[in-house]
């Protein structure tokens, strides 16, 4: 059912949210997300994820209504409109469109769930400390465009669900399918296991340059940090490490655009690109 009501009371509980939303821990223990956008929060319409609320400007509950009707036929959602002056106080921060939504976290799949579901060869991303949600939220949607089966968080990085790297993301978070790790070198070892080739993304190593890297097996491409890159404990874990050339003194690149470089060469391979 679908439920809809004019903000008139900032105070009410069930905008506490996006009251929160500088407060991701707390998010974090819900297991709930934010989207933000237009093209974010219709692309979360359009997917299989549980919508809890949304909080947006009239004009725009008047275009997503059919699509509210339609998803509220099979479960509840609670729509709050206010104009984008009202609804910049209750979140604290300017937004061009004003258009936000409140969802749920998906149940992170197993590994062996992953390797089950995914068309073979298996490519899959795995990441080791990336604290920066823009550049999660860029490396995600490059996995969306490289056709990657699954996405692999450490424990050691944030989560792709914060609201940045949702936003950064353009919503392909939404149909990319997430391991979460609790001890990324021991999952390392588990892939290994099941034939996948863990190749780490690292700028200083000589052991094997991008292009004569193999990628057409079961693989796995394991990025890190900009600043403190791959841990030791992980590199050691991988089969091998590959280089992007790189001149004019250049050491490293964004991990988003490492991963678009690494996963262009692996779609080549697999005549994907």
């Amino acid at each position: 059912m679908l439920h809809a009501a004019a903000v008139d009371n900032l105070d009410r509980p069930e905008l506490a949210p996006y009251r929160t939303m500088r407060w991701q821990f707390e998010h974090r223990q819900q297991r709930i997300f934010v989207a933000e956008g237009e093209k974010v929060v219709r692309r979360l319409l359009e997917s299989d994820l549980e919508v809890v609320s949304l909080l947006l400007p009239q004009k725009w509950f008047d275009v997503y209504h059919d699509m509210l009707v339609e998803r509220a036929v099979h479960s509840e959602i609670h729509a709050f409109t206010a104009e984008k002056p009202l609804l910049e106080k209750l979140t604290g921060f300017s937004m061009y469109q004003g258009v936000l939504a409140v969802a749920k976290v998906p149940r992170s799949l197993t590994l062996d769930e992953a390797i089950t579901t995914s068309p073979k060869p298996l490519l899959f991303v795995a990441v080791d400390g990336i604290s920066n949600a823009d550049n999660l939220g860029g490396l995600v949607r490059n996995c969306a465009a490289f056709g990657v089966d699954a996405l692999v968080t450490g424990e050691t990085s944030c989560s792709p669900y914060l609201r940045r790297a949702v936003r950064s993301s353009m919503g392909n978070i939404f149909k990319m399918p997430v391991v979460e790790s609790a001890n990324l070198v021991q999952t390392i070892g588990e892939m290994q296991s099941h034939g996948i080739r863990c190749v780490a993304a690292h700028p200083h190593t000589d052991q094997r340059r991008l292009s004569s890297a193999d990628f057409a097996g079961n693989s796995c491409i394991i990025l890190g940090s900009e600043g403190a890159g791959i841990s030791s404990a992980v590199l050691e874990g991988c089969d091998e490490q590959v280089v992007i050339p790189m001149r004019n003194e250049v050491d490293s690149l964004n991990v988003g655009t490492a991963g678009a470089v690494f996963l262009y060469e692996a779609a080549r391979q697999r005549n994907r690109a």
